[in-house]
């Protein structure tokens, strides 16, 4: 069965439908990683847009539950030179075209998306449609809005854990991001992105992170005080979409980038030691540097392709953030140790405190 990629400048590109058969918009935007495509398509992160995947083959080793970073995925279509006709692997339970099919997400394939990652990189991200009738659709496509198609977090739940007390503020977090805290034995609550900080407080918490999430950080402007609020009273740390919300609320400002940062091979260097970490980024949003000036925030980390903020830390308060996401399930893993500085940051912010009452 065909099926048509339509972009909002009139290109159209003909292709093969495969997984839901329904018509689908959102923001066309491509990744360069070579695996995970699994954990890429399920990454709230990539709510309401049609991921292209630049590596010309996926699917082959199939999906399995356990790759998935949430259990309903959010993102609104799949693009691909080739879909895997065979899948080779025993941890598989599923092929990609039955996982799409059960998520509700049509996918295109046998089209050129290095043709396509080219245009986006010349004329940056933009609204596209899958449909599988051009003419009854064209006009649509220059008049549909935009919008977010992500079911929100209501009310709190608990990972229990012996360790450290942590909330994570739910803007569309990873399983990842959990399984790194788990990992180090933490006593996780999460809690909706709406809870105020008083709500926060009451889980008398050591840490808090601002997870990941879609969309443009300005649209969070209620959690602007919630943050404020939090890094006075406890130690914080955000990721990608967190990182950005705590540069706004120290009053630095965010751009939309031209086609953003998404696969898995983005090099970053760690400003105070000069070493260089292979790192896996998502997001179509930025810091802008010159608003770090005269501020009380210190850049960590920055991106070596583009300069891009992707670290800070407060000079006052126990808090920091890093831009890219170190959880990095299908890897690289160069960036994990990432969570045991939160929890460093956490040991000597008890420290501090004892040390005060004394």
């Amino acid at each position: 069965m065909k099926r048509y990629l339509v972009l909002e400048d009139g290109t159209i590109y003909q292709g093969q439908a495969f997984g839901a058969t329904r018509v689908s918009e959102g923001e066309l935007v491509f990744t360069t990683g070579m695996t995970g495509y699994q954990e890429a398509i399920t990454d709230d992160s990539y709510a309401s847009q049609i991921l292209v995947f630049t590596n010309p083959l996926i699917g082959n080793y199939g999906v399995s539950l356990a790759d998935s970073e949430d259990i309903q995925s959010n993102c609104a279509g799949v693009v691909c030179r080739q879909l895997a006709r065979v899948i080779d692997s025993w941890r598989s339970t599923a092929t990609l075209d039955q996982f799409l099919k059960q998520q509700d997400i049509p996918g295109i394939s046998g089209v050129d998306t290095r043709a396509i990652a080219q245009k986006l990189r010349r004329s940056g991200a933009m609204k596209a449609q899958l449909v599988d009738d051009v003419p009854t659709q064209m006009s649509r496509q220059k008049s549909a809005p935009f919008a977010l198609a992500i079911k929100a977090q209501t009310q709190p739940y608990m990972i229990p854990g012996e360790g450290y007390r942590i909330v994570v503020i739910n803007y569309g977090t990873k399983q990842s991001i959990l399984r790194e805290l788990i990992k180090r034995n933490c006593n996780i609550v999460v809690v909706p992105a709406t809870y105020t900080a008083a709500q926060i407080l009451s889980f008398k918490p050591d840490g808090v992170l601002l997870s990941n999430g879609p969309g443009d950080p300005q649209d969070f402007p209620d959690t602007i005080a919630t943050i404020q609020n939090l890094q006075q009273q406890t130690v914080l740390f955000g990721i990608c979409l967190g990182h950005q919300l705590f540069a706004l609320a120290n009053g630095a400002q965010t751009f939309k980038m031209k086609f953003g940062h998404r696969g898995f091979n983005h090099p970053v260097k760690e400003i105070a030691t000069g070493r260089s970490l292979f790192t896996s980024q998502n997001h179509g949003y930025a810091v802008e540097p010159a608003s770090l000036e005269n501020m009380e925030l210190i850049e960590t980390y920055v991106e070596l392709n583009d300069d891009t903020v992707e670290g800070l830390r407060h000079k006052k308060y126990p808090a920091a953030s890093v831009q890219f996401h170190p959880d990095a399930s299908p890897g690289p893993h160069d960036a994990v140790e990432v969570f045991d500085d939160f929890i460093s940051m956490i040991d000597t912010h008890k420290e501090e405190q004892l040390a005060k009452k004394k």
